[in-house]
């Protein structure tokens, strides 16, 4: 692994566990652990795991999004190449070739969403609040949000989290399918194990397959679409709404947007 603020376990069925691991930080997700996430997908794919859990360490968050700090001063070229790395890691969970799981058991904003939708699968615990927050920041989201959230809640719905930035809990993210399913907190990780199990013990082939065939579906304007929203994204670093509402969120103040 390329740094110790990320986790995998692979189990004797073959299911992959990757957990996101600075709970003191609400999981947030700076370059070393971003590079390490991108190492443990590639290292779980290389061991041909049967099914991927993503979750995150501790008891308040999933991801809590990326680092706002390291964000705050990129200019366009550095923003443009942080959301090439975000981007390549929710591609690598879209794609990965078995059944992923988003075991949601906290906060789950941001990219964090983001990497939480890119999963097959989404389980929340019962305390799980998520929401594409970036609109508070003066940005918009970077690691496919704009492209794969209207395909998971629709148009409208989706339109009104990524403009409102709203932040839902997990009943209402369950109403409007933003996850499959919500359970107890205390039940989250026996339920996802018991769905990585299931899906470990079937068909390899025909359940990559499958997700392929899915998958499919969407690739013709979808690489488009990514592609605009990474530069989109890039292209707002430096602006002044950008600056104000990421030193908004670490003064811990609301900000003042032009």
């Amino acid at each position: 692994m390329a740094a110790d603020t990320v986790t995998l376990e692979i189990d004797d069925a073959g299911v992959a566990t990757v957990t996101v691991d600075r709970p003191e930080s609400l999981n947030a997700l700076n370059v070393p652990t971003l590079e390490a996430l991108e190492d443990a997908l590639a290292e779980a794919r290389e061991a041909e795991a049967r099914a991927l859990v993503l979750t995150g360490a501790g008891e308040k968050a999933f991801v809590a999004g990326a680092d706002i700090s390291y964000m705050r001063d990129l200019s366009t070229p550095e923003a443009q190449a942080y959301a090439e790395l975000g981007h390549r890691i929710a591609s690598g969970l879209a794609e990965f070739p078995a059944p992923t799981i988003a075991a949601i058991n906290g906060y789950a904003f941001g990219g964090g969403c983001e990497l939480a939708i890119a999963c097959d699968l989404r389980v929340a615990s019962e305390r799980a609040t998520l929401g594409q927050t970036e609109v508070e920041l003066g940005i918009v989201p970077g690691w496919g949000g704009t492209q794969r959230l209207p395909r998971l809640v629709g148009d409208e719905t989706a339109r009104r989290l990524i403009f409102f930035g709203d932040r839902v809990d997990a009943t209402d993210a369950h109403e409007m399918g933003l996850v499959g399913e919500v359970v107890a907190h205390d039940q989250l990780e026996d339920r996802v194990a018991e769905l990585a199990g299931e899906l470990a013990a079937g068909p390899r082939h025909a359940l990559a397959a499958a997700k392929e065939s899915i998958n499919a579906g969407y690739e013709g304007s979808r690489e488009a679409g990514l592609a605009f929203e990474r530069r989109t994204w890039a292209g707002l670093f430096g602006t002044r709404d950008q600056r104000e509402g990421m030193d908004a969120f670490l003064d811990k103040r609301d900000p003042e947007f032009e």
